[in-house]
């Protein structure tokens, strides 16, 4: 159903759909009509998160747009878009890929498709715009060699069975990158989001060997020594390496065997007092500069494989071929039934066999 927003532009009045708009779009007409609303509001685009920073600095300077955001996470997110409503403070948001589905069932998005929407896989967004993933998350390892122990730097899920090393995954029933290494073992032995019981199997065996770790692999955590392989997202993983004393001790890398690829989407909120600037800051996230931003903050957009990235930006992620085997959760629903479950199987296989 397509609803019209009357934009005043100049000192007339200009009908301007807030359906989904076709890459073909006027994007002259919704740049000045951004530029008559002033200003974004997001919420949960902090600007240490993926360097929005950089993109509520561009939208400044390009566009005169002003910013504020009040960090939140992704439920806190949808329940304010349906709590407001029409004294809505919010205009954006950026949450977990599961929430974009949610947030559109409840009817409090409305779409958009930036003029790079061709680009987007289709796995990654929302056949009519209310959602698309701008960046992804894909489970990683991050290895510091100097911990291995006399073992080979794992490259794959079934090297962890054979070494001599600690494997840190963290709370399962707490932390989704967590949960997200378990369906990740899956998924590289067979498994998907509805059959996670391969990957409960390999760390059901690390259990037993006495090496497995269940804190939270952590910046704090690695530089204390504590971390000899963790399973991490690729983009803390990225984060981490950078910010130690000694970078090169550590390996990142995606699992040569299989992983599970994630990310996070944008939502403009459907009572938004600015939906012309919310587009735009959709459309200028999709762009080259936009998704440059967001690599500048180790998170790997979603257009990457279309984009010439800047030498020292490229360097900051790892490379594409190290992507062709990971897998898209398929369903989010069944995905986040299998979640719930999850805690108690790991707490009756897993843990168990850690006392």
């Amino acid at each position: 159903m397509k609803h019209l927003l009357l934009a005043s532009l100049l000192g007339s009045a200009i009908a301007f759909s807030t359906a989904a708009m076709a890459a073909d779009v006027d994007l002259k007409t919704l740049e000045a009509a951004a530029k008559t609303e002033g200003a974004v509001n997001s919420v949960g685009m902090p600007d240490d998160w993926a360097n929005w920073k950089g993109t509520w600095a561009d939208l400044q300077t390009k566009y005169g747009l002003k910013h504020m955001d009040t960090d939140m996470s992704s439920a806190q997110e949808v329940a304010k878009f349906d709590a407001e409503k029409d004294n809505a403070s919010a205009d954006i948001g950026d949450v977990g890929a599961a929430f974009g589905p949610i947030a559109t069932a409840k009817g409090v998005t409305q779409p958009y498709k930036p003029s790079t929407w061709e680009q987007i896989p289709d796995w990654a967004k929302d056949k009519d715009g209310h959602w698309a993933l701008a960046y992804t998350g894909t489970i990683a390892f991050i290895v510091n060699k100097k911990l291995l122990h006399g073992s080979e730097v794992p490259t794959k899920w079934a090297d962890l069975k054979d070494g001599k090393y600690k494997v840190t995954i963290g709370d399962v029933s707490t932390a989704a990158q967590a949960a997200n290494g378990v369906l990740a073992a899956a998924i590289a032995m067979k498994g998907d989001e509805t059959n996670i019981a391969p990957g409960l199997q390999l760390f059901t065996e690390l259990a037993k060997q006495k090496r497995l770790g269940i804190n939270n692999p952590t910046i704090q955590s690695m530089e204390k020594g504590e971390v000899e392989v963790g399973i991490v997202w690729d983009f803390n993983g990225l984060s981490y390496k950078a910010k130690m004393a000694n970078p090169d001790d550590y390996v990142v890398l995606i699992p040569s065997d299989g992983s599970v690829i994630s990310g996070y989407t944008t939502i403009i909120n459907k009572y938004a007092k600015h939906p012309n600037a919310a587009k735009l800051t959709r459309e200028y996230i999709f762009s080259d500069a936009g998704q440059t931003n967001l690599a500048r903050g180790n998170a790997r957009p979603i257009r990457a494989e279309h984009l010439k990235l800047p030498e020292d930006v490229q360097k900051q992620l790892l490379p594409n071929e190290q992507y062709k085997g990971v897998t898209p959760i398929k369903s989010a629903a069944a995905w986040e039934a299998t979640s719930k479950k999850l805690p108690q199987l790991w707490n009756e296989q897993v843990i168990v066999e850690m006392q």
